[in-house]
């Protein structure tokens, strides 16, 4: 099989939406490049064909869409490319690769994420984890929505939480997450279900912490369902939007009945924290 990039450049008032309906309708993640440029992929040219079309109709404004053929590669050893061992606070993530020359011992997160979103080089997941650090409580029970790779899961157990489940539509990413958990010893503490979390979130609560690693349009779909998760005074810990999208979606926790208590910013990615009253 060989896979197609679809390239999509629209304005940012639509690119948030544009980008979810792309997940939606492929199935797959989106890449943002730095110039604004999102990237849907499909599984052959015309696959990519069709949505270059659908997407052009979505979009509602004028865009510029081009599909391109991708380098055949062996994702065995690809995705290592440009790992290694990073400081998040007080956890440090490296793929078992890379030597700890003089690196803290613990808390150490060995995370080899291959295809699946969560390595801790993206700004979105270290926002993430600089807020769990910060919130997540010995015995809390967690649960963590997209949560692709595991890290965030298993960086909650390591950081003191007494379970944490993740919710993952992409089955391949949740093979790989109980791969990560194994590997760093917690997988009789971490567990990762297959399906929507707008279906699952509901029934796997009350939970102290709940994380959605997410787009902003997807957290906003999610709002209704983790605040029903969360355990009385429990925290919600929101990442995956841009710093310009934080003026937006703090009046929105406001409505919702959570009350902002921290925030991080990491290469332009916000992430917020709030707490149930």
């Amino acid at each position: 099989m060989k896979w197609w990039a679809v390239d999509v450049l629209i304005s940012p008032e639509r690119r948030e939406s544009v980008g979810a309906w792309l997940v939606a309708r492929t199935g797959h993640a989106v890449e943002e490049r730095a110039d604004g440029t999102l990237v849907g992929f499909a599984e052959d040219e015309a696959a990519a064909e069709r949505l270059s079309v659908a997407v052009a109709d979505e979009a509602g404004v004028p865009v510029q869409v081009s599909c391109r053929p991708l380098e055949t590669v062996d994702w065995r050893d690809r995705w290592r490319d440009g790992l290694s061992p990073r400081r998040i606070g007080r956890l440090t993530v490296t793929p078992s690769w890379a030597a700890l020359d003089g690196l803290p011992s613990e808390p150490v997160l060995v995370m080899d994420p291959e295809t699946a979103f969560g390595s801790g080089e993206h700004g979105s997941t270290r926002t993430a984890l600089a807020l769990l650090e910060g919130h997540v409580r010995a015995g809390d029970r967690v649960l963590d929505l997209g949560s692709g790779s595991g890290i965030l899961a298993i960086a909650a157990v390591a950081l003191g939480a007494a379970r944490a489940t993740g919710v993952e539509i992409d089955v391949e990413a949740n093979r790989i997450a109980a791969q990560n958990a194994g590997r760093n010893g917690v997988a009789d503490r971490v567990e990762f279900l297959d399906g929507d979390a707008a279906d699952l979130a509901p029934l796997l609560g009350p939970c102290e912490i709940v994380l959605s690693n997410i787009l902003r349009s997807v957290n906003l779909r999610l709002l209704p369902v983790i605040t029903a998760a969360l355990a009385p005074a429990g925290t919600a810990i929101f990442a995956g939007m841009e710093l310009p999208e934080a003026e937006i979606f703090r009046p929105v926790l406001e409505r919702a009945g959570l009350a902002v208590i921290d925030e991080a910013v990491d290469a332009g990615w916000w992430a917020v924290a709030a707490r149930q009253g």
